[in-house]
C-alpha cells in the first residue's frame, strides 16, 4: 500500500467567533483513506500550507510505517516543532492510524494494546447558554446552567470564572469566587468543578485567587499562570492547596519531560491536534505514568479530535477524563458518518474499524470555513 495523495478540509466551527476546524484526508492506491484533525485556532493558512508541503514528501510513502513517517517529519525538518509544524503532524498521523485501522479491520484502540476500559469519564467545557435568559444575576444563570448540565449525567464541569489583566483585582476576585460557589451550591458536593484560567493571571494573583477557591474544593485549577516556565508552574502547584493541571499548549514528550520531572502538577492536558497525535500522546501518557501522573486531554477542537482522543483514553491506563465541548457536540454528531456514543458523562467511540467514523463532506459543505484576521478576530484580547 502506498499513499498517493493528501488533502486539506476546513470546515467553520458553528460555536466559535470566526474559527475553523481543519482536517486531513489521507489517500491510498488501496482505496482506504484515513482522516486526521489538526485545528489550530486562527492559524488555518499556515497549517494548510505545512500539510500540503508534507503531502509532497508523504506520496508514494508506506502508511503503516507511522513511526518512521513521525520521525521523519519531525527530525529530519529544518526549523522543525511549534504549534504549526506539530499540529500538522498531529493530523497526519492520526490519519496513518485511521489507515492502518481501516486496513487491519480492527479499532485504532486495539493496535495500541486493547481496551483498558468499555468507556470514558466525559468533562463538560462549553456547556454556558448563550444569553442571561431569565436568570437574575450571573451568578443565578451559571447556576442554572450547571444543574442542566448535571441533570444530563454529567459529573464534572469546568468554568473560566476570571479573566482580565494577569494582575488580578479584589472584585474581580469575588466575582470569580462568587460564581464558582453559586455552581458549587447548584450541583452539590458530588460533583466535580473544574476551574480554568487560560493563564490569564500572574502567579501573585492566582495564588489569592487558589486561597479563595480552596474551601469550595474544586477538582483542578487549569493553567493557573502562563504555560511555558515548567520551574514558575510547579513553584506555584506546591504553593497552593488545590490541584493544578496544565499543559494544553506544550508539544511532544521533550516539553512535557521537564514537567514531569518537577513531580508537581498530578494532571496533565496534552492536546492530540497539537502535542503529536495519537502516536506521540501514548508516549506522554506513559512517561506521566511513571511520575503517578493522570491525563484528561485537552480537546478544543473539532469532531476527529474527539473521536481519537476518546480512542486514545480507551487504550491508557491513567486516563482521568475526557475534555467535551457540549455546544459542539450536535454539530460533531452531525458531520460524522457515526456518532459518538455518549451516555450517563461518559463516551466511547464509534463502533467499526479505523476511528470507527468518517465525515460527511456533504455535512461538511453546510458549513464553510470564515474568514478572520489574526489577533483581532480572536476572542482573548484582554490579558
Amino acid at each position: 500500500m502506498q499513499i498517493t495523495d493528501l488533502e486539506v478540509l476546513r470546515m467553520k466551527a458553528p460555536t466559535e467567533p470566526d474559527n475553523n476546524w481543519l482536517f486531513v484526508r489521507i489517500h491510498t492506491d488501496s482505496n482506504i483513506s484515513g482522516i486526521g484533525e489538526g485545528s489550530l485556532q486562527y492559524k488555518d493558512a499556515a497549517l494548510a500550507a505545512e500539510l500540503q508541503d508534507f503531502g509532497a514528501y508523504l506520496r508514494g510513502k508506506d502508511p503503516f510505517q507511522i513511526e518512521h513517517i513521525w520521525t521523519s517529519l519531525l527530525r529530519r525538518v529544518t526549523w522543525t516543532g511549534g504549534a504549526v509544524t506539530l499540529s500538522a503532524i498531529s493530523a497526519i498521523d492520526l490519519a496513518l492510524w485511521d489507515i492502518k485501522g481501516k486496513a487491519l479491520g480492527v479499532p485504532v484502540y486495539e493496535l495500541m494494546g486493547g481496551k483498558v476500559r468499555d468507556r470514558v469519564p466525559l468533562y463538560a467545557n462549553g456547556w454556558l447558554t448563550a444569553e442571561l435568559g431569565g436568570a437574575q444575576s450571573e451568578a443565578a444563570w451559571y447556576a442554572e446552567c450547571a444543574r442542566a448540565v448535571v441533570e444530563r449525567g454529567y459529573r464534572c464541569l469546568k468554568l473560566y470564572p476570571f479573566n482580565g489583566p494577569q494582575v488580578i483585582t479584589p472584585e474581580r476576585i469575588a466575582r470569580g469566587v462568587d460564581l464558582v460557589r453559586a455552581v458549587r451550591d447548584a450541583v452539590g458536593l458530588g460533583i466535580e468543578i473544574a476551574v480554568d484560567v487560560r493563564r490569564r493571571l500572574n502567579a501573585w494573583s492566582a495564588r489569592r485567587v487558589a486561597q479563595k477557591l480552596e474551601p469550595l474544593d474544586i477538582a483542578w485549577l487549569e493553567e493557573p499562570i502562563l504555560f511555558d516556565n515548567a520551574d514558575a508552574m510547579a513553584a506555584f502547584a506546591r504553593s497552593v492547596r488545590v490541584p493544578v493541571a496544565t499543559g494544553e499548549e506544550l508539544y511532544t514528550r521533550w516539553e512535557f519531560r521537564a514537567l514531569l520531572e518537577q513531580n508537581a502538577v498530578g494532571i496533565i492536558q496534552p492536546d492530540i491536534c497539537h502535542a503529536g497525535g495519537l502516536s506521540e500522546l501514548k508516549k506522554i501518557a506513559a512517561m506521566a505514568e511513571t511520575y503517578y501522573v493522570t491525563l484528561a486531554p485537552h480537546n478544543s477542537n473539532g469532531p476527529i479530535s474527539t473521536v481519537a482522543s476518546l480512542h486514545l483514553d480507551m487504550g491508557i491506563p491513567n486516563c482521568h477524563m475526557q475534555e467535551l465541548f457540549l455546544n459542539s457536540l450536535d454539530v460533531y454528531q452531525e458531520v460524522l458518518t457515526r456518532p459518538l456514543i455518549i451516555a450517563d458523562g461518559c463516551g466511547a467511540p464509534p463502533d467499526g474499524p479505523g476511528w470507527g467514523a468518517d465525515l460527511d463532506d456533504a455535512a461538511l459543505a453546510r458549513y464553510p470555513p470564515s474568514s478572520f484576521t489574526q489577533i483581532e478576530s480572536e476572542p482573548y484580547i484582554e490579558f
